[in-house]
């Protein structure tokens, strides 16, 4: 195991009953920046951050997280980290500084720190004006705001987002962007899960992509994009092109096809992006020049990476249900 590493993990394994969710699951994650996990339903990203935070312990493998192991140093390892989840963990019943300071408390912080903490946290995350208020009164953003701020009380070193953005509206998502690339400048490590393609494509330095338990491809955004092929070919089939035709040409193409839909009649092809490979395309599958209505031509993008790379349906991810972060059920616990 590397210790210069934000997170390792080797030979990951989980299931629930006889679901398998991680089956030899390998993750490298280098310390600073946003290091971004895709994957379809089911491939197991909440799963892997659920262990990866000690929250759920893996059935096997070897796991260091901001150099401690998880399974034997399971506390030295929550003191580094902080967890948001999919929805905020905050009590409604409180306002928004009270939130803050009680998990400035929570950490041992003095009073007087824990309020001077609040209030640099409000204003970063532009609450202050709201600071007073019962966060029942927040809206969605607001809410997601400050559950964040709440795990950057007492400035860890490694940030897990799960999904973060779900259900925010565009100018939520916005601000949410800006915070988390703030994070990485900042020098601390954020491991984020996301649907969004376009959140992974803008915030991350490495992108991991997980299918079936397992990561089935790992680099940067333009690595990735590469791998499936650095531009693209969008074909469409004429109208008279019946579902024979197009099946014929799909199956001619192999794995060069990135994308196909037989409703649409289109297929996406890999292409270096010259005339010539183009025209080669071309002629491969459209020979007698009357099958083709119109093609385009375009970079690849990380939806082609990700279809591409998980073209297998998932079911529902299996997993407990938690109402709140239990890392702060039981850090309430431990100071109670």
């Amino acid at each position: 195991m590397t210790t210069d590493l934000a997170i390792e993990a080797v030979g990951l394994a989980k299931s629930y009953g006889s679901t398998s969710v991680l089956d030899h699951f390998d993750l490298r994650v280098p310390r600073g920046g946003v290091f971004a996990l895709l994957g379809p339903n089911g491939a197991g990203k909440t799963t892997t951050v659920r262990i990866l935070a000690t929250l759920t312990r893996a059935d096997a493998g070897r796991i260091r997280v901001a150099g401690h192991d998880v399974g034997t140093q399971r506390r030295e390892v929550r003191r580094r980290i902080s967890l948001t989840g999919q929805y905020a963990a905050l009590d409604e019943a409180q306002t928004g500084e009270e939130n803050l300071r009680m998990m400035g408390r929570l950490l041992h912080l003095a009073p007087r720190l824990a309020r001077r903490r609040a209030a640099e946290l409000l204003e970063r995350f532009d609450l202050t004006d709201a600071g007073r208020r019962r966060v029942e009164t927040y809206s969605g953003g607001m809410r997601r705001r400050l559950d964040l701020a709440a795990g950057l009380v007492g400035e860890p070193e490694i940030i897990f987002l799960d999904e973060p953005t779900t259900g925010l509206d565009p100018r939520s998502r916005a601000a949410m962007w800006e915070i988390v690339a703030e994070l990485a400048t900042g020098g601390r490590t954020v491991f984020l899960t996301t649907q969004y393609l376009d959140e992974a494509d803008r915030l991350a330095d490495r992108i991991a992509v997980v299918d079936g338990g397992r990561v089935v491809a790992d680099g940067t955004a333009a690595q990735l994009k590469e791998q499936v092929g650095g531009r693209r070919l969008d074909v469409a089939l004429a109208a008279t092109a019946g579902p024979e035709a197009f099946a014929t040409v799909v199956r001619r193409l192999g794995p060069r096809a990135v994308t196909a839909d037989p409703a649409r009649r289109t297929v996406g092809i890999a292409t270096d992006g010259t005339a010539a490979h183009v025209r080669a395309l071309l002629d491969e599958i459209d020979a007698g020049r009357d099958r083709v209505a119109h093609f385009d031509v375009h970079t690849t993008t990380l939806d082609d990476v990700f279809l591409a790379l998980t073209a297998r349906p998932a079911p529902a991810e299996v997993r407990p249900i938690a109402t709140e972060n239990p890392i702060a059920t039981e850090k309430r616990s431990e100071h109670v």
